[in-house]
């Protein structure tokens, strides 16, 4: 019998490294970058039992994003996930499925050295990094749409940047969802951002886009890696900030190298860059994105992936 109460909002009270019980949820912490950093997110390793009405409970009652894990209903995949905000489900949520898939490894579940996950946004592809002791999750290649002149200033009213700020670059790009890429100079100026929050949701709505993303190219992380510095101000989350935000920096990366500031490497050997954000909410989180080349050496997409934790409270 599937289930519809909120008794399964309870984080699971045993060892984070034993498999769950059906409908428990555990809380992880993915694209950790440093004391108290990365995103949060509730996980339900089995929930084949669950309505959508008790998932929607999950994400509303520990107010972050959660994941889902579900026998697939497609050929070819090894699992189907489903994600939701305190708000809303949505379609792909790229830090929960890095943070599930680094979980099935803890609890055996996990063995092989790739995987295909289905979501709602389609087949995801990964594989386990044995070295580093992380997954790779695959995101498809860039689609970028220019933002008109008036929607730039209306931009730049609602982060309120200064009087006589010279307009930024400003571009709608989308790997899996639609992200708003707002350039500034510098580090600095993104951390500094203070918008206006209540006017978010109606600004995005009229973007198309599921969010802002102020970013700046902060330089050489050693080895020739770019490093990002970057925020995410959500459409409608239910939380103003996102601490770290998979699908925003693939589809940032993807911009970028398309456009030529950051180096892509050869398939023997990719450049990785490193996307810096959650500083500004004392969650400091690192996410690691490379290109996904093809058999042909083309670019196919990229690979994201990063550091994932059992959070403390979990």
């Amino acid at each position: 019998m599937r289930q519809s109460s909120i008794e399964y909002a309870a984080p699971d009270p045993g060892a984070p490294s034993v498999a769950p019980a059906p409908g428990a949820v555990r809380l992880l912490d993915v694209f950790v970058a440093g004391p108290g950093g990365g995103n949060p997110v509730a996980l339900v390793g089995d929930a084949s039992q669950l309505t959508d009405e008790a998932m929607q409970a999950v994400a509303r009652s520990h107010g972050c994003e959660s994941a889902f894990v579900l026998p697939p209903t497609v050929p070819g995949a090894d699992w189907r996930l489903r994600f939701f905000l305190p708000q809303h489900e949505m379609e792909m949520c790229g830090h929960a499925t890095v943070g599930t898939l680094w979980a099935l490894r803890q609890w055996g579940r996990w063995t092989r050295d790739r995987a295909r996950l289905q979501t709602p946004s389609g087949l995801i592809d990964a594989y386990w990094d044995e070295a580093a002791q992380r997954a790779w999750i695959s995101q498809p290649g860039v689609a970028v749409e220019p933002v008109p002149p008036a929607m730039a200033a209306r931009i730049a009213r609602i982060l309120r940047l200064p009087a006589g700020y010279p307009l930024p670059d400003i571009v709608n790009a989308s790997t899996s969802r639609v992200k708003t890429l707002v350039r500034l100079p510098d580090a600095v100026a993104v951390d500094a951002l203070g918008p206006d929050f209540d006017a978010m949701e109606e600004l995005c709505s009229a973007l198309g886009s599921t969010g802002l993303y102020p970013y700046a190219i902060v330089g050489d992380g050693g080895a020739g890696r770019p490093v990002l510095a970057a925020r995410q101000f959500p459409k409608s989350a239910g939380y103003p900030e996102d601490a770290a935000t998979g699908v925003a920096a693939a589809a940032l990366w993807g911009y970028l190298a398309s456009h030529g500031p950051i180096p892509i490497g050869r398939p023997d050997a990719p450049v990785t860059c490193v996307v810096r954000q959650g500083e500004a909410m004392g969650r400091p989180s690192a996410i690691a994105v490379r290109a996904r080349f093809d058999d042909q050496g083309k670019v196919a997409g990229c690979w994201i992936g990063g550091e994932v934790a059992w959070a403390p409270r979990g």
